[in-house]
């Protein structure tokens, strides 16, 4: 495997890490990440196009850009990846081809050629796809158990308009993905949180998909902001401080839930996931040592005694909103257990994707720090 990357940052293109082994005629895939502002530009689609004319470029739109160990704003991180012993196949669409979510996972999966198939990397608009559905699509027609991860895109703080796409000038409502193939490739994953639970275990009384109604039959909105004391009046941006976790009936897994929106007339909260009826919640707040130990940890989890080249970080914007000006701590955390050999990208996103332990379904996690990485024996 070998990596050139590069980063548009200041109006220029500069390159961060370029392998001069690497033959841009014969590189098969290539990873943009970047501000929603910038990748829409057909200058950067065309700029990628000439640099890698063979290979499938996938763009996703970020709340902040993962290269190396820093973590940018209003840049574009890219990876190009050349592939010796490995293949990709590459499923897209777009959700207004699709009744709901779940029917946009469970197409994007029927498309992949599973013969050989080691892993899955979904990009998906992050404003326009219910996250919960479109894991279970996938999940629905993945009986071997192919491991699947990645992320939905962002829009910095704002959430309102996410751009995604493949081989052409990013837009929203997209979803990609990437199929990984080849005897020789190891895939690893690993997820974590670090969030601190407080508060009674409540029981969610009414709820529709993501939105949520009443927690033990009383309004949840008013009893969530029972809880907020002064951030109260920073809603719904310091809701992002005070996720939900979340233990689906009959599943012993806790779940991170976070909040999207509010709507004070009709009192609801809606999450970038579903919230089923008879689910158990407790809230949750930060705890700065823990959210940067989990990065460790689901580094650690993606490690598994291989010498990674590759690793992916997909980390939610509402850690990066809580740990501020310590962001960087968790991008180093995980590079200190990866070493300098690994070439590491990603993005910050609203939703990760990938299973909760090795073995189990793709779930769609909020607040977690995702890694998936990659080896070529």
């Amino acid at each position: 495997m070998k990596i050139n990357q590069h980063q548009y940052i200041n109006n220029v293109w500069k390159d961060y890490c370029v392998n001069t082994m690497l033959n841009n005629q014969k590189c098969q895939l290539v990873l943009a990440f970047g501000s929603s502002t910038l990748i829409v530009n057909p200058e950067i689609y065309n700029y990628l196009k000439n640099q890698y004319p063979s290979a499938n470029i996938i763009f996703s739109s970020t709340s902040g850009e993962i290269i190396g160990r820093d973590v940018f704003d209003e840049t574009i991180a890219v990876t190009a990846i050349e592939f010796e012993n490995s293949t990709i196949q590459c499923s897209n669409t777009h959700i207004k081809k699709h009744k709901n979510s779940f029917e946009c996972g469970a197409y994007l999966m029927q498309q992949l050629d599973k013969n050989g198939l080691k892993c899955i990397f979904v990009i998906s608009d992050g404003t326009f796809i219910n996250g919960s559905e479109l894991v279970d699509g996938f999940n629905a027609n993945n009986p071997h158990g192919i491991t699947i991860t990645g992320g939905l895109a962002g829009d910095g703080d704002k959430f309102t308009s996410t751009y995604t796409s493949i081989n052409e000038i990013p837009g929203q409502g997209n979803v990609i993905a990437i199929g990984f193939y080849g005897y020789k490739l190891s895939v690893y994953h690993g997820s974590s949180g670090g969030w601190d639970e407080f508060g009674p275990e409540r029981t969610i009384t009414k709820a529709e998909k993501n939105m949520l109604f009443e927690i033990d039959g009383k309004n949840a909105l008013d009893l969530y902001k029972e809880y907020l004391g002064d951030y109260v009046k920073e809603l719904p941006g310091s809701a992002l401080l005070f996720p939900l976790s979340l233990k689906i009936a009959g599943s012993d897994k806790n779940l991170v839930r976070t909040i999207l929106s509010i709507d004070e007339d009709r009192k609801t909260m809606t999450f970038a996931g579903n919230l089923p009826v008879g689910s158990k919640v407790r809230l949750m707040k930060a705890n700065f040592d823990k959210l940067i130990n989990a990065s460790s940890s689901a580094a650690q989890d993606a490690i598994n005694h291989n010498e990674v080249q590759l690793a992916i970080l997909v980390s939610c914007v509402g850690r990066k909103l809580v740990l501020n000006e310590r962001t960087e701590e968790e991008l180093a955390a995980a590079k200190e257990i990866f070493g300098n050999q690994t070439s590491i990208t990603g993005f910050y996103s609203y939703g990760e994707i990938a299973p909760h332990v090795h073995g189990s379904q793709c779930e769609l996690h909020n607040q977690t720090m995702t890694i998936t990485t990659f080896s070529e024996n």
